[in-house]
């Protein structure tokens, strides 16, 4: 082989490695508030299933398409921004008897560890601290899509993480069991590349 054709293997050789390693670096996103929902559902009386959400959360992400081990989020949610679509409701559920917003303004989610476990699919692990209590929580995650964002060209992702939790294991334990212990939990998220 020649020196000049040596030079250039090499050459495409470090190109691809650069490559490679700048497609699978983890990347910081910032997370599109306008189209992230935190939600919730809870048995009432075992008539029906209360719906619900928080209208106030921020957080940060950084996501690696690649290797989505090397992911990590971050959401911190005002408690006192529980929304039933029930004005009295929602002011007993900030009062003492359930989130205490007074004396706990924030709930926050903060991931330990992302395992894959599909082509789109993964474990959502990390720590969800409520009413000064944290606990360990595993969600189901949902890549529902990664790509270039058809107005604005940015490149964006979308996520759904869904599990459940036992509101007692934080201390919640008002009107157990009539109203529901058991609470399922959902996040609809949306993010672009800084």
């Amino acid at each position: 082989m020649t020196f000049k054709k040596l030079l250039g293997t090499s050459i495409i050789a470090a190109t691809m490695a650069v490559s490679s390693l700048s497609q699978a670096a983890p990347a910081e996103y910032e997370i599109d508030m306008a189209h992230t929902n935190a939600l919730f559902n809870v048995n009432h009386l075992g008539l029906s299933n209360m719906l619900g959400r928080f209208d106030e959360l921020t957080g940060s992400l950084v996501f690696d398409k690649e290797n989505i081990e090397n992911s990590k989020v971050e959401i911190t949610i005002a408690t006192a921004s529980i929304n039933t679509f029930h004005a009295k409701r929602d002011e007993h559920l900030s009062s003492p008897d359930f989130f205490n917003a007074a004396e706990f303004p924030e709930m926050t989610f903060s991931s330990t560890s992302v395992t894959k476990t599909g082509e789109n699919t993964a474990k959502l692990t990390g720590d969800l601290t409520l009413l000064g209590v944290t606990k360990p929580v595993d969600l189901d995650l949902t890549i529902n899509k990664v790509g270039e964002h058809p107005f604005n060209k940015k490149q964006v992702a979308g996520f759904t993480a869904t599990g459940n939790i036992k509101r007692s294991d934080f201390g919640m334990k008002y009107g157990v069991p009539m109203i529901g212990d058991d609470i399922a939990l959902r996040l609809e998220m949306e993010a672009g590349l800084k």
